[in-house]
């Protein structure tokens, strides 16, 4: 890869960046790529995802690193420097591309692991990358849904039982054991709600999907498990964030984007927040106890493709000392913070009064030298990730500033917020005639695009530079939901228009709510990223080009990769 320093130019790759922990630094020997590089090929235009899972075989390298480019599905042992001439499993498929893919992580043994893997023409299959003896195909013949996989997920605690969303804007539960019929199935209504239904099979005998849900309108694009595994986010093409309680599957809260799709979505390591990003160029933090956005970022000048929360630089405050306990175990004097961090995953009915006294878990995969200080500890700050269509990497501090100002204070009055600037990916970036910014100006003296504006499809947006800068990617919702959306309308109930949300806390306006700057935003690839993988000792982020790197975090740049 040509890389620049850091030092370069604006349009350079970095090969580092700063935070306040110190300097990440990229393992220019920890490059995982096809082995057989080639020019990249747009055509096919399925996004590079990255899946890892410790298989606790006591080796230094217990972690198996899987990625899909193109028409193919790579394994790898991953240890930092990879040995491309030989993956664990290598599979080209023919007539489909793997779209998505998940790890089972409580099926654990050196020996074994089942991974699941969604495609492009709606199969999902069951693999054993290891032992190569497992190989069980679900959907098969269309005959459930003949979309694009475009999430796929093991359900939390389960062992034989997986979640499957797809552009048709439906989801279905899996159970590994079950068959899937010989016929299309017939399905019977079991819950209903805004915006939503649930059906289950119509059968004789057990069989899969067991559960069948709709949800909004167009393609569903990702969904979550919260941490405590009790809640489940999900995120569609109509812009709405839906927080289910994913076992009585009741609708428990929503968030609409500011405009266009939401493509992703992570859980905070505390369950109390949700990043979401989209087709609006934003990332968007809402808050599952308040149930309201608490902030948007602006620094990515085009989709945002993917959100993750860095459990490992959470800054935590241990409530008798009220000391910060960074990650490395330093400690630094801070004021008492207040949000605990359990396993209730903030819902509001379990906020301060867990039973088990707010104890932390390792599961929440916070450091261990965070842990064994305190086992009631305060969050003041959290770290998310976002990489995006720009090429770009952004860092994201939220911090208890942000966190505990009320809904509807100016932001003018927060330190480190700044203004919304104009974006050239923004719908109003040329030609805006009546429609320009400076013609609707707020009392914060600044000035902002009018509502109609702000909720514009992609379709709608008359900069020929934005076309080009989005259509590489577009969503395939419009050309896959015609017919699932006709299904769908005999069953759901409207869902709330953007205009009656806009203004609520659910869609606020931009002076509204603060607007944060990134940390750390800086160009990492020459083609759009598409993954953004915290881990222990480093960051991984993947590219359409199929390119997966390591950077590693301040002091864990290892020996030969300086």
């Amino acid at each position: 890869m040509a890389a620049q320093s850091e030092g370069g130019g604006k349009d350079d790759i970095k090969t580092h960046f700063v935070t306040r922990e110190g300097s990440y630094k990229l393992m220019s020997h920890s490059e995982y790529s096809k082995p057989s590089r080639v020019a990249f090929n747009g055509q096919a235009n399925t996004p590079v995802k990255v899946s890892f899972v410790d298989v606790n075989d006591g080796t230094t390298s217990p972690d198996r690193l899987c990625f899909n480019v193109g028409r193919e599905l790579y394994v790898y042992v991953y240890k930092g420097a990879a040995d491309l001439s030989k993956p664990i499993d290598k599979r080209i498929y023919k007539g489909t591309l793997p779209t998505c893919h998940d790890f089972n992580q409580h099926f654990l043994n050196p020996d074994s692991v089942l991974l699941l893997v969604g495609f492009t023409a709606g199969q999902v299959q069951l693999i054993d990358p290891i032992k190569k003896e497992i190989s069980k195909l679900y959907n098969e013949e269309r005959l459930i849904d003949k979309t694009k996989v475009t999430c796929i997920k093991w359900i939390p605690n389960s062992p034989n039982q997986f979640l499957v969303s797809h552009a048709s804007g439906q989801m279905y539960l899996y159970n590994e054991e079950l068959p899937c019929g010989q016929t299309p199935p017939n399905y019977q209504p079991f819950k209903q709600g805004e915006g939503y239904a649930v059906f289950t099979c119509k059968t004789k005998s057990t069989r899969n999907p067991m559960y069948r849900w709709l949800i909004g309108q167009g393609a569903i694009h990702e969904f979550a498990f919260s941490p405590c595994a009790k809640y489940l986010a999900v995120v569609s093409q109509d812009g709405h964030l839906r927080v289910f309680q994913y076992s009585t599957m009741e609708l428990l809260g929503t968030m609409k984007s500011f405009f266009g799709g939401l493509l992703c979505v992570n859980w905070s390591p505390d369950g109390k927040y949700l990043v979401t990003g989209g087709e609006d160029d934003l990332v968007t933090v809402w808050s599952f106890h308040e149930k309201r956005v608490v902030c948007r970022g602006h620094g990515h000048k085009s989709w945002v493709n993917m959100v993750a929360f860095d459990p490992y630089t959470c800054i935590v405050c241990d409530e008798e000392l009220t000391d910060v306990i960074a990650p490395e175990g330093g400690l630094l004097p801070v004021n008492e913070g207040t949000n605990h961090i359990d396993s209730s995953c903030g819902h509001p009915h379990t906020p301060h009064q867990h039973p088990n006294g707010a104890h932390i878990s390792t599961s929440n995969h916070y450091s261990s030298s965070t842990l064994e200080t305190s086992t009631t500890l305060n969050c003041i700050s959290y770290r998310f990730g976002s990489v995006g269509q720009d090429t770009e990497l952004c860092l994201w501090d939220l911090t208890e500033d942000v966190l505990k100002q009320p809904y509807g204070k100016s932001r003018t009055s927060s330190v480190g917020l700044v203004p919304l600037p104009r974006s050239n990916s923004l719908p109003h970036s040329q030609n805006c005639g009546a429609n320009d910014v400076s013609s609707n100006a707020y009392a914060d003296g600044h000035a902002y695009p009018v509502m109609n504006t702000k909720f514009a499809t992609l379709s709608e947006r008359k900069d020929a530079s934005d076309k080009k800068e989005h259509k590489r990617n577009l969503s395939l919702a419009a050309r896959n939901c015609e017919k699932s959306c006709v299904v769908k309308s005999n069953h759901l109930r409207p869902v709330d228009s953007a205009m009656k949300l806009y203004g609520t806390q659910a869609c606020p306006r931009l002076d509204q709510v603060p607007i944060l700057e990134p940390l750390v935003c800086k160009k990492v690839s020459h083609e759009r990223l598409t993954s953004i993988s915290f881990r222990n000792e480093c960051i991984v982020t993947a590219c359409q080009e199929g390119i997966v790197l390591t950077w590693a975090r301040p002091g864990q740049m290892r020996e030969g990769n300086e």
